[in-house]
């Protein structure tokens, strides 16, 4: 999270959005191994927790049942260029929105595991457009051989650690001028939240 306090928020129901939104994240934790870190999907439950899964395999999976761990979620990023200020004498930056989970992890049932890979599916699948796939179309072995491979977490969130770095820091003019610069060079989704949630 950024020391400023001028880019946090607590608005929990944009948390819970970002999540929804984004869908993917890291889940990091210090093990006896040194620190690791996997790439996950990741489901809010909305009462403040984070389901996600990992393979059997990964350097994680044996450490993570009762362990403390964190989770980030990164969503729109970009570089801001000093030429977007009407006084160029100042430093590029850059802006963005992150969001950090602490919590306690546990390790999900064979249910919840499968309950949860349903879950993501009709929520990706949904987003895809078109004639949805469903799990059912995998062959039964193939399905169980694959739901073996992995296992379920959830983490009971136990602190939100957000960053909205949308320049709150500089005037109206100044922010207008960034999004702008923000929307023409790429960064339209970063743009629209300075627009909206900066205000």
């Amino acid at each position: 999270m950024h020391p400023n306090a001028l880019f946090r928020s607590e608005d929990r129901a944009l948390f819970e959005t970002l999540i929804d939104e984004i869908g993917f994240g890291m889940v990091f934790m210090t093990t006896p191994d040194g620190p690791r870190v996997a790439h996950t999907p990741l489901l809010s439950t909305g009462d403040g927790a984070v389901q996600f899964h990992i393979a059997r395999g990964n350097a994680l999976t044996r450490y993570l049942d009762g362990g403390t761990a964190l989770v980030t979620i990164n969503g729109p990023d970009a570089y801001v260029s000093p030429r977007w200020y009407a006084d160029r004498g100042t430093v590029p930056t850059w802006n963005y929105v992150s969001l950090e989970l602490e919590g306690r992890v546990r390790r999900m049932g064979s249910e919840g595991l499968e309950g949860l890979l349903h879950a993501l599916i009709l929520r990706h699948e949904g987003r895809a457009g078109g004639e949805q796939w469903k799990a059912g179309e995998t062959p039964p072995d193939m399905w169980r051989k694959l739901l073996g491979a992995i296992v379920g977490f959830e983490l009971e969130v136990l602190a939100w650690w957000p960053t909205f770095k949308l320049s709150q820091n500089k005037s109206a003019a100044e922010r207008a001028a960034i999004a702008s610069g923000l929307e023409q060079h790429g960064s339209p989704a970063l743009a629209h939240l300075m627009r909206t949630l900066s205000e």
